[in-house]
Protein backbone atom coordinates (compact mmCIF):
# COMPACT_ATOMS: atom_id res chain seq x y z
CA UNK A 1 0.00 0.00 0.00
CA UNK A 2 1.52 3.30 -1.12
CA UNK A 3 1.83 6.14 1.35
CA UNK A 4 1.69 9.82 0.43
CA UNK A 5 4.89 11.81 0.60
CA UNK A 6 5.18 13.72 3.80
CA UNK A 7 7.63 15.60 5.97
CA UNK A 8 8.27 14.26 9.43
CA UNK A 9 6.04 17.03 10.78
CA UNK A 10 3.13 16.10 8.53
CA UNK A 11 0.30 13.67 9.07
CA UNK A 12 0.18 10.18 7.62
CA UNK A 13 -2.42 9.63 4.96
CA UNK A 14 -5.64 8.47 6.60
CA UNK A 15 -5.70 5.21 4.71
CA UNK A 16 -2.25 4.28 6.01
CA UNK A 17 -3.18 5.12 9.60
CA UNK A 18 -6.30 2.98 9.36
CA UNK A 19 -4.28 0.07 8.03
CA UNK A 20 -1.69 0.31 10.78
CA UNK A 21 -4.32 0.55 13.52
CA UNK A 22 -6.16 -2.47 12.13
CA UNK A 23 -2.94 -4.47 11.93
CA UNK A 24 -2.01 -3.70 15.53
CA UNK A 25 -5.37 -3.84 17.31
CA UNK A 26 -4.93 -7.44 18.41
CA UNK A 27 -1.58 -6.58 19.95
CA UNK A 28 -3.13 -3.62 21.79
CA UNK A 29 -5.56 -5.99 23.52
CA UNK A 30 -2.91 -8.61 24.25
CA UNK A 31 -0.53 -6.13 25.90
CA UNK A 32 -2.96 -5.07 28.63
CA UNK A 33 -3.92 -8.67 29.35
CA UNK A 34 -0.29 -9.47 30.19
CA UNK A 35 -0.17 -7.07 33.14
CA UNK A 36 0.16 -9.15 36.31
CA UNK A 37 -2.08 -8.61 39.34
CA UNK A 38 -1.90 -9.93 42.90
CA UNK A 39 -4.63 -11.73 44.87
CA UNK A 40 -6.30 -8.42 45.71
CA UNK A 41 -6.49 -7.36 42.09
CA UNK A 42 -3.72 -4.75 42.41
CA UNK A 43 -0.75 -4.66 40.06
CA UNK A 44 1.96 -7.15 40.95
CA UNK A 45 5.11 -5.08 40.61
CA UNK A 46 7.32 -8.13 40.98
CA UNK A 47 6.30 -8.97 37.40
CA UNK A 48 6.76 -6.17 34.85
CA UNK A 49 5.77 -6.21 31.18
CA UNK A 50 8.16 -4.74 28.64
CA UNK A 51 8.25 -4.53 24.85
CA UNK A 52 10.19 -2.77 22.11
CA UNK A 53 10.69 -2.47 18.37
CA UNK A 54 9.97 -5.96 16.95
CA UNK A 55 11.94 -5.25 13.74
CA UNK A 56 15.28 -4.70 15.41
CA UNK A 57 17.71 -7.62 15.21
CA UNK A 58 20.08 -8.38 16.87
CA UNK A 59 18.48 -6.40 19.70
CA UNK A 60 14.84 -7.52 19.35
CA UNK A 61 12.72 -9.70 17.09
CA UNK A 62 9.65 -11.94 17.53
CA UNK A 63 10.16 -15.45 18.89
CA UNK A 64 9.01 -18.10 16.43
CA UNK A 65 7.71 -20.49 19.11
CA UNK A 66 4.24 -18.97 19.37
CA UNK A 67 4.93 -17.54 22.84
CA UNK A 68 4.26 -13.94 21.84
CA UNK A 69 7.63 -12.84 23.24
CA UNK A 70 10.45 -10.80 21.79
CA UNK A 71 13.95 -12.27 21.87
CA UNK A 72 17.39 -10.83 21.20
CA UNK A 73 20.19 -9.07 23.03
CA UNK A 74 18.02 -6.25 24.44
CA UNK A 75 15.38 -8.70 25.69
CA UNK A 76 18.02 -10.83 27.38
CA UNK A 77 19.68 -7.77 28.89
CA UNK A 78 16.40 -6.50 30.35
CA UNK A 79 15.65 -9.91 31.80
CA UNK A 80 19.09 -9.91 33.43
CA UNK A 81 18.35 -6.46 34.87
CA UNK A 82 15.15 -7.85 36.35
CA UNK A 83 16.97 -10.82 37.87
CA UNK A 84 19.52 -8.51 39.49
CA UNK A 85 16.75 -6.22 40.79
CA UNK A 86 14.80 -9.16 42.25
CA UNK A 87 11.85 -8.95 39.82
CA UNK A 88 10.65 -10.68 36.65
CA UNK A 89 10.58 -8.61 33.44
CA UNK A 90 8.71 -10.29 30.60
CA UNK A 91 9.42 -8.93 27.11
CA UNK A 92 6.36 -9.37 24.89
CA UNK A 93 5.63 -8.62 21.24
CA UNK A 94 3.13 -5.75 21.63
CA UNK A 95 2.93 -4.87 17.94
CA UNK A 96 4.72 -2.31 15.79
CA UNK A 97 7.15 0.23 17.20
CA UNK A 98 4.47 2.90 16.92
CA UNK A 99 2.00 0.73 18.84
CA UNK A 100 4.59 -0.02 21.55
CA UNK A 101 5.09 3.70 22.13
CA UNK A 102 1.32 4.18 22.35
CA UNK A 103 1.18 1.44 25.00
CA UNK A 104 3.80 3.36 26.98
CA UNK A 105 1.72 6.54 26.78
CA UNK A 106 -1.34 4.67 28.05
CA UNK A 107 0.39 2.47 30.65
CA UNK A 108 -0.44 -0.72 28.75
CA UNK A 109 3.16 -1.87 29.28
CA UNK A 110 5.66 -0.96 31.97
CA UNK A 111 8.99 -0.70 30.12
CA UNK A 112 10.69 -0.43 26.74
CA UNK A 113 13.77 -2.53 26.05
CA UNK A 114 15.71 0.00 24.02
CA UNK A 115 14.76 3.57 23.02
CA UNK A 116 16.71 6.60 21.86
CA UNK A 117 16.44 9.79 23.88
CA UNK A 118 14.12 12.50 22.55
CA UNK A 119 12.52 15.39 24.42
CA UNK A 120 8.91 14.49 23.40
CA UNK A 121 9.31 11.00 24.88
CA UNK A 122 10.02 12.57 28.28
CA UNK A 123 6.32 13.42 28.39
CA UNK A 124 5.36 9.78 28.89
CA UNK A 125 8.38 7.78 30.04
CA UNK A 126 11.42 7.92 32.32
CA UNK A 127 14.91 7.01 31.10
CA UNK A 128 17.31 4.84 33.06
CA UNK A 129 20.98 5.78 33.03
CA UNK A 130 23.51 4.86 31.84
CA UNK A 131 22.62 3.77 28.30
CA UNK A 132 23.16 0.06 27.74
CA UNK A 133 24.28 0.22 24.09
CA UNK A 134 25.49 2.64 21.42
CA UNK A 135 24.26 2.58 17.80
CA UNK A 136 25.04 4.12 14.41
CA UNK A 137 22.34 5.33 12.04
CA UNK A 138 23.40 5.49 8.39
CA UNK A 139 22.09 6.40 4.95
CA UNK A 140 21.27 3.54 2.56
CA UNK A 141 20.93 3.82 -1.23
CA UNK A 142 21.03 1.44 -4.16
CA UNK A 143 24.65 0.56 -4.85
CA UNK A 144 24.52 2.01 -8.39
CA UNK A 145 23.63 5.44 -6.97
CA UNK A 146 26.01 7.78 -5.17
CA UNK A 147 24.39 10.77 -3.46
CA UNK A 148 27.82 11.72 -2.09
CA UNK A 149 26.45 11.91 1.43
CA UNK A 150 28.68 13.77 3.88
CA UNK A 151 26.26 15.84 5.96
CA UNK A 152 22.54 16.22 6.62
CA UNK A 153 22.12 19.01 4.05
CA UNK A 154 23.13 16.56 1.28
CA UNK A 155 19.68 14.96 1.72
CA UNK A 156 17.73 18.11 0.85
CA UNK A 157 15.65 17.77 -2.31
CA UNK A 158 15.76 13.96 -2.22
CA UNK A 159 12.88 11.60 -1.41
CA UNK A 160 13.74 9.56 1.67
CA UNK A 161 12.29 6.58 3.51
CA UNK A 162 12.19 5.71 7.18
CA UNK A 163 10.16 3.57 9.57
CA UNK A 164 7.11 5.16 11.20
CA UNK A 165 7.65 6.64 14.69
CA UNK A 166 11.40 6.05 14.56
CA UNK A 167 13.75 8.62 16.04
CA UNK A 168 17.39 9.08 15.09
CA UNK A 169 18.28 11.56 17.78
CA UNK A 170 16.79 14.91 18.73
CA UNK A 171 19.17 16.90 16.54
CA UNK A 172 18.50 15.02 13.33
CA UNK A 173 14.77 14.72 14.02
CA UNK A 174 14.50 18.51 14.34
CA UNK A 175 16.54 19.09 11.18
CA UNK A 176 14.52 16.53 9.20
CA UNK A 177 11.19 18.04 10.28
CA UNK A 178 12.26 21.44 8.99
CA UNK A 179 14.24 20.55 5.89
CA UNK A 180 13.72 17.03 4.54
CA UNK A 181 11.00 15.13 2.71
CA UNK A 182 10.64 11.63 4.09
CA UNK A 183 8.08 8.91 3.49
CA UNK A 184 7.25 6.84 6.57
CA UNK A 185 6.63 3.12 6.12
CA UNK A 186 5.38 0.46 8.58
CA UNK A 187 8.55 -1.67 8.73
CA UNK A 188 12.22 -1.82 7.85
CA UNK A 189 11.53 -4.77 5.58
CA UNK A 190 9.08 -2.71 3.52
CA UNK A 191 11.47 0.25 3.42
CA UNK A 192 14.31 -1.89 2.06
CA UNK A 193 12.05 -3.39 -0.59
CA UNK A 194 10.81 0.07 -1.62
CA UNK A 195 14.41 1.28 -1.88
CA UNK A 196 15.28 -1.76 -3.98
CA UNK A 197 12.34 -0.98 -6.31
CA UNK A 198 13.32 2.69 -6.73
CA UNK A 199 10.39 3.97 -4.68
CA UNK A 200 12.71 6.16 -2.63
CA UNK A 201 16.17 7.65 -3.16
CA UNK A 202 17.55 6.79 0.26
CA UNK A 203 16.62 5.03 3.47
CA UNK A 204 17.58 6.12 6.99
CA UNK A 205 18.12 3.29 9.46
CA UNK A 206 20.62 1.81 11.83
CA UNK A 207 23.61 0.02 10.43
CA UNK A 208 23.41 -3.54 11.67
CA UNK A 209 19.61 -4.03 11.56
CA UNK A 210 19.71 -2.77 7.97
CA UNK A 211 22.39 -5.28 7.03
CA UNK A 212 20.58 -8.10 8.80
CA UNK A 213 17.26 -7.51 7.05
CA UNK A 214 18.88 -6.95 3.66
CA UNK A 215 20.66 -10.30 3.98
CA UNK A 216 17.47 -12.10 5.00
CA UNK A 217 15.49 -10.63 2.08
CA UNK A 218 18.34 -11.29 -0.38
CA UNK A 219 18.60 -7.59 -1.17
CA UNK A 220 22.23 -7.25 -2.25
CA UNK A 221 22.07 -4.17 -4.47
CA UNK A 222 22.21 -1.56 -1.70
CA UNK A 223 24.98 0.28 0.08
CA UNK A 224 25.44 2.29 3.26
CA UNK A 225 27.57 5.42 3.69
CA UNK A 226 30.50 5.63 6.09
CA UNK A 227 29.49 8.97 7.59
CA UNK A 228 26.71 8.30 10.12
CA UNK A 229 23.55 10.37 10.29
CA UNK A 230 23.80 10.07 14.06
CA UNK A 231 25.39 8.00 16.78
CA UNK A 232 22.87 7.45 19.52
CA UNK A 233 22.51 5.48 22.72
CA UNK A 234 19.87 2.92 23.60
CA UNK A 235 18.18 3.30 26.98
CA UNK A 236 15.81 1.29 29.12
CA UNK A 237 12.66 3.31 29.88
CA UNK A 238 9.60 3.11 32.14
CA UNK A 239 6.09 4.42 31.52
CA UNK A 240 4.88 7.35 33.62
CA UNK A 241 1.49 5.61 33.80
CA UNK A 242 2.80 2.31 35.09
CA UNK A 243 1.59 1.91 38.69
CA UNK A 244 4.93 0.19 39.34
CA UNK A 245 6.87 3.35 38.48
CA UNK A 246 8.00 4.25 42.00
CA UNK A 247 11.23 5.74 43.24
CA UNK A 248 12.09 2.57 45.13
CA UNK A 249 11.68 0.26 42.15
CA UNK A 250 13.42 2.65 39.76
CA UNK A 251 16.35 2.74 42.17
CA UNK A 252 16.66 -1.05 42.20
CA UNK A 253 16.47 -1.23 38.43
CA UNK A 254 19.02 1.57 38.03
CA UNK A 255 21.49 -0.16 40.36
CA UNK A 256 21.13 -3.44 38.48
CA UNK A 257 21.53 -1.64 35.15
CA UNK A 258 24.69 0.14 36.30
CA UNK A 259 26.27 -3.12 37.45
CA UNK A 260 25.53 -4.94 34.16
CA UNK A 261 26.78 -2.04 32.04
CA UNK A 262 29.95 -1.85 34.12
CA UNK A 263 30.47 -5.58 33.57
CA UNK A 264 29.98 -5.10 29.77
CA UNK A 265 27.58 -8.04 29.50
CA UNK A 266 26.05 -6.69 26.26
CA UNK A 267 29.14 -7.61 24.23
CA UNK A 268 28.61 -11.34 24.68
CA UNK A 269 24.84 -10.99 24.38
CA UNK A 270 25.15 -9.23 21.02
CA UNK A 271 27.50 -11.87 19.63
CA UNK A 272 25.12 -14.64 20.72
CA UNK A 273 22.09 -12.79 19.30
CA UNK A 274 23.75 -12.22 15.94
CA UNK A 275 24.38 -15.95 15.68
CA UNK A 276 20.82 -16.75 16.83
CA UNK A 277 19.27 -14.36 14.31
CA UNK A 278 21.32 -15.86 11.49
CA UNK A 279 20.26 -19.38 12.46
CA UNK A 280 16.60 -18.50 12.81
CA UNK A 281 16.29 -16.73 9.46
CA UNK A 282 18.47 -18.76 7.12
Amino acid sequence: MDMHLMTRTGYLASICVAGLIAADIAYAKDASLNLAVDNDGARDCNHLIASGNPDYPPYLWPADDGSGHLIGAAAEFLQRVGDAAGITIEVINAGSWGRVQQHMREGGIDMIAGAFFTVPRLEYMDYFYPAFQGTRTVIWTKDNIDINYRQWSDLRGLEGLTVINNSFGQGFDTYAAQNLTIREVPSLEQGLKMLDRDRGEYLIYEEFPGKAFAARENIDGIRSYDVPVSEESLYLTMSHKSPCNTGALRGRIAQALFKLVTDDVMTDMLEASIARWSTSTN
